[in-house]
């Protein structure tokens, strides 16, 4: 019996209902069961088994259906209501049948000839909230079928659903434009911000030098921590706005993607002694260009030109808003023009992720910091490098880079006290190299006191906080760091943090989906590895627990049980009990 309870697989599954079902009985039986009948052998069931689907059980108003595939659930769906209109065309309005129907891709427990599950209870309960004759799907489904079915989806947004513990976000298939080919199909956007939003996207290199790529890229990034100064702003975080980086792009395609009404984009030119800056303010949902402006002038005037930009910005998203004073002092991080160009350097290089980038950038940090020894972020950043060692396992002598890593953490945050990344990332370093949790997540709430919309400190506070034993505030802070930058580079790492907290909450099925899908954007992540293969041996699934695992032992050949608090600093003993359990039941040695 343990063993059928714990038998599961993923699965699409389609629930579907006769609206008004009693009613229709009532005013004429004999004729609403002569017709459902028809629907059932000459559509509805033929249907079903073209898209490979299994008629699980059937109700005398409504069917639950099994699919191997979401797209194949979607096209039967679509089909059907599609027909459904005219097969009832010549009845009376208040007689016809319509159904409503909901999708979801779900974890399903198998009970003999049945499907039970949550799975199965979502897609119930969207069947629920879809309009008559209408199809709605869960975001799980929708990821899966986005441009592989000839339909286009409506975003209806989080939907808190009958006795599901956390909202759902749902999409309304648009049965109203369903002749546009799959490639044309629009992609739902993100709810806009309730307060003005904006993307800075990559500034065009127009030096002629690909060498100067980092210049262009260092200048976006000045420009996003200034307008992320502004508290009324929602300000799109660096990792996303670089997705676009080198793409021909829609700015309105742009405003729905990452869910903002305004898009930033430029170019530097850099030739000599002398920078160009251009740039134009566009509204996503118009195209309308609202401002376009041209600054030029030395290298030694650049943190002017930045301010100047930035400034016209804000006075074109909100006129009649008085204009926020940019503070010269912040938005110039050193005295050293040589200094921040070898910091933009290592920026570049340290965004690479790779064991040989974030040397390079550790070279290019320490000739920053010899350059000016006061340059906060440098060290916060090179103290970062140390960090991603201990993480990955690349330690050689881990002592001295650990005591190396806390001291370059230690002076970020004394020299940073009004410098938010060098206060981030400081901090988050002190967490897991001097194992202070609690004045590393300081560190990183006066971070955010300072610059709201920094993304990597909601990201890098969120992880702490999941280790300090506080799942709930983490996910909050990991699903703004996800808002904040939905296209991250290192989205990975959120979902991770995700993984670990829902682990940590006993809800091991949704920590191993989290899991999966940061192992999808990076398969070699070891946090990620390890919370998979936690999370799938504490829910039953051995054999992607061992698969996760195997990988792992192979990336970081020396983790143990006995090691593991060394490795990630979790404080709770049950948090700790539950993880090592689950990495003992993975294949872990003691």
């Amino acid at each position: 019996m343990a063993a059928e309870r714990n038998e599961r697989r993923l699965a699409a599954i389609l629930a579907a209902d006769m609206v008004g079902y009693s009613r229709l009985m009532e005013a004429d039986e004999r004729g609403t069961i002569a017709r459902q009948k028809a629907h059932r052998n000459e559509l509805i069931d033929p249907q079903i088994s073209e898209h490979h689907g299994r008629i699980v059980k059937t109700t005398g108003d409504g069917l639950l259906v099994e699919f191997g595939s979401v797209v194949g659930a979607t096209e039967c769906a679509v089909v059907i209501q599609r027909a459904m209109p005219e097969r009832e065309a010549e009845v009376p309005e208040e007689r016809r049948i319509r159904y409503r129907v909901g999708i979801n891709l779900g974890d399903i427990v198998i009970d003999g000839d049945d499907i039970l599950g949550d799975g199965v209870n979502i897609a119930a309960r969207l069947e629920g909230i879809a309009e008559p004759g209408g199809i709605i799907i869960s975001e799980d489904a929708w990821r899966q079928v986005q441009g592989k079915v000839a339909a286009s989806f409506v975003d209806l947004g989080a939907q808190s659903l009958k006795n599901i513990s956390r909202p759902v976000r749902v999409y309304r298939v648009d049965l109203g434009n369903l002749h546009r080919t799959s490639a044309a199909v629009a992609e739902p956007g993100l709810a806009l911000p309730k307060k003005p939003s904006i993307a800075v996207l990559p500034f065009q290199n127009l030096s002629g030098d690909p060498e100067q790529e980092y210049f262009a890229d260092g200048i976006v990034e000045d420009i996003i921590t200034a307008l992320s100064r502004m508290r009324w702003l929602f300000v799109i975080a660096r990792n996303s706005s670089f997705a676009y980086k080198g793409r021909i792009v829609d700015v309105k395609q742009v405003g729905r993607e990452l869910g903002v009404r305004y898009v930033l984009e430029g170019s530097v030119r850099k030739a000599g002694n002398r920078v160009r800056f251009t740039g134009q303010l566009i509204d996503s949902s118009t195209g309308a260009h609202l401002w376009a402006d041209r600054f030029e002038g030395t290298l030694e005037d650049i943190f002017d030109l930045q301010d100047q930009m930035t400034t016209s910005v804000m006075g074109a998203i909100a006129p009649t808003l008085e204009q926020a004073e940019i503070e010269r002092s912040k938005s110039k991080p050193t005295e050293s023009l040589d200094a921040y160009d070898y910091f933009l350097r290592g920026m570049a290089s340290f965004y690479r992720g790779t064991k040989d980038a974030t040397s390079e950038a550790l070279g290019q940090f320490s000739k920053a910091m010899e350059l000016d020894p006061n340059f906060a972020a440098a060290s916060g950043m090179a103290a970062q490098y140390y960090f991603w060692r201990k993480a990955h396992g690349w330690m050689t002598d881990r002592a001295q880079e650990i005591a190396e890593g806390v001291r370059l953490a230690r002076r970020a945050v004394e020299l940073g006290k009004d410098d938010a990344i060098a206060l981030a990332r400081g901090g988050h370093s002190l967490a897991h190299l001097a194992g202070d949790l609690d004045g590393g997540i300081a560190y990183i709430d006066r971070a955010l006191a300072l610059n709201p919309n920094l993304a990597a400190a909601w990201h890098l506070g969120g992880f702490l906080r999941v280790f300090r034993g506080e799942p709930d505030m983490a996910m909050k802070y990991l699903a703004q760091t996800m808002r904040l930058s939905p296209l991250d580079v290192e989205i990975h790492r959120m979902q991770t943090g995700m993984a670990f907290a829902e682990m940590f909450k006993g809800r091991f099925d949704d920590a191993s989906t989290w899991a999966d899908k940061a192992m999808r954007e990076m398969p070699d992540y070891t946090p990620a590895l390890s919370a998979a293969a936690a999370s799938h041996a504490l829910a039953g699934r051995m054999e992607e627990a061992s698969r996760a695992m195997q990988r792992l032992r192979q990336l970081d050949p020396v983790l143990r049980v006995s090691n593991l608090k060394d490795w990630l600093p979790v404080r709770r003993p049950e948090d700790l009990a539950k993880w090592a359990q689950g990495m003992e039941m993975a294949g872990l040695p003691q």
